[in-house]
């Protein structure tokens, strides 16, 4: 194996523990839906609308006549701020992920912000000790917050670390960690785990877990090489930093690598939200950035997820949430797979084969919805376009948009292109959200032609503007964007631009 790109026990100690806060990220996103009516249930008697004459309290269903008419609307309208509160923190705080990754440095800054979600378990754990309908959205506002940076720094983490080898692979395991969590909280969330009415409150408690564990490891994580000596010229701790993570081997290129990085970075002022977008020299970067993120939150994949449980029961499954877990496997063993082939397959090709199957698939599923009461396998069809959407989506469109940011940009603007796409994604996935029930009975079943004309236009433009960042250095692909929108074939012309431009 070519020196420097040996994975040595240092790094992957160093990425799994910056993972962990992907999967307390995962897990929050998806331990809110299992027990949904228990926890309505609980927030109605807070509010003082729980019927005497209803049954005690169990994991049945909420019915009409448990509640007073007149007031159980107050229990939805909670219920949903529990919902959305988490995006509207993620959305406000991923503007401080860069502040924060380079105010004390990446594992410094994972460190800091671990307080947050500790603080956000509690909240949720001990609902039950004052007004859980309270104390929960405190909670899930607080681990907003906290998830909405963790989103930012782990990649930007992972990214500045990875060996440029598996830089691709490495940076897959954000989502990966992020399904691996999703598909936690599915399962524990069942009804005889603790998706019942005794332990709901651990289930959502359990979401600060991953950053206690996380606080004790990462004092035994390097800083990052590229902080140390971009950021602040720390050379000799850079070159440290360089010889823990990848084992012995002669770092000269490397920092010689940083030095050229350095230098140009030096040249330009620093570089800020407002002067990222405002700069002309970065706009072709972050237009690609922000589209490839779009591009994630616009495919209907939260669609998807919305409608599989209706398409199981319609198919005659007993027991949708069971098919509804075994969606979330399919996530994990694809996103498994996207680790195995970005950094061979490429993350061009794997994002335009994952948006071109998906929106193949969303026209099956509208064929799908709009016959499966003429035709019994249509439903059968709508199953099968929902599992393979899935793994087209996490073999591409899922991981990528997440760590390709950190490649395109170099040190300078990194931080803050992170902040800006990771808004763009939170603010994206919270009005589809918002949006889509309004949306969905306004089109019905044909809904998904719409989303099937947007991953049409997106697989057009990742074709003709998003170049391939495998195996290349920051600087080899920065150099691409400086001389203009065509994509190179290969390194070899790729290096005859840089050196065309640099003349």
């Amino acid at each position: 194996m070519e020196p420097g790109n040996q994975l040595t026990g240092t790094l992957a100690l160093a990425v799994f523990t910056a993972a962990l806060g992907s999967l307390q990220f995962g897990y929050s996103l998806g331990v809110i839906n299992a027990p949904q009516k228990i926890i309505q249930k609980h927030y109605a008697i807070s509010l003082g609308v729980w019927s005497e004459r209803s049954a005690p309290l169990d994991n049945s269903t909420m019915e009409d006549d448990s509640l007073d008419g007149r007031k159980d609307s107050s229990v939805l309208m909670y219920w949903s701020l529990s919902v959305a509160i988490f995006s509207i923190g993620g959305m406000v705080s991923s503007f401080f992920a860069g502040f924060v990754g380079d105010l004390r440095g990446r594992v410094k800054g994972m460190l800091m912000i671990n307080v947050l979600a500790v603080a956000a378990g509690l909240l949720m754990g001990l609902c039950k000790i004052w007004k859980p309908h309270l104390m929960v959205i405190m909670g899930r506002a607080v681990m907003g917050f906290y998830c909405g940076m963790s989103s930012g720094l782990v990649p930007m983490y992972i990214g500045e670390i990875a060996p440029k080898a598996y830089r691709g692979a490495m940076g897959a395991l954000h989502q990966l960690a992020v399904v691996v969590g999703i598909l936690i909280s599915q399962v524990i969330g069942l009804d005889f785990i603790l998706g019942n009415d005794a332990m709901w409150p651990l289930l959502l408690g359990l979401s600060g877990a991953p950053a206690i564990l996380q606080s004790f490891l990462l004092p035994l994580c390097p800083e990052s090489p590229r902080y140390l000596y971009i950021l602040h010229g720390k050379e000799q701790e850079a070159r440290k930093s360089l010889l823990r993570l990848k084992g012995a081997y002669d770092p000269t290129p490397d920092l010689e690598e940083m030095k050229r990085e350095k230098e140009e970075a030096e040249k330009e002022p620093n570089v800020s939200i407002r002067s990222l977008i405002c700069s002309p020299v970065y706009r072709q970067q972050l237009f690609v950035a922000l589209m490839m993120h779009l591009s994630q939150q616009l495919s209907g994949i939260n669609a998807i997820f919305y409608y599989s449980t209706a398409i199981f029961s319609g198919a005659g499954v007993s027991q949708p949430v069971y098919a509804t877990i075994g969606v979330g496997v399919i996530n994990t063993v694809f996103t498994m797979v996207s680790v195995a082939l970005v950094d061979k397959a490429g993350r061009r090709t794997l994002t335009l084969i994952g948006l071109g199957g998906m929106c193949c698939c969303a026209v099956a599923m509208t064929v799908g919805l709009k016959y499966q009461n003429d035709f019994w396998w249509m439903s059968y069809l709508s199953m099968t376009a929902i599992f393979l959407f899935v793994s087209f989506f996490e073999m591409g469109p899922g991981p990528i948009p997440w760590f390709i940011v950190a490649e395109l940009f170099s040190q300078g603007p990194r931080p803050a292109a992170i902040a800006i796409a990771g808004c763009c994604n939170w603010t994206s996935n919270f009005l589809v959200g918002m949006t889509f029930p309004f949306i969905e009975a306004l089109l019905g079943p044909y809904v998904f032609l719409l989303f099937a004309a947007l991953l049409f236009g997106f697989t057009v433009f990742i074709y003709l503007r998003v170049p391939e960042t495998k195996g290349r250095t920051f600087e080899e692909i920065a150099a691409v964007f400086h001389k203009g929108r065509r994509i190179p074939k290969d390194n070899n012309e790729l290096q005859q631009l840089k050196t065309s431009s640099d003349a």
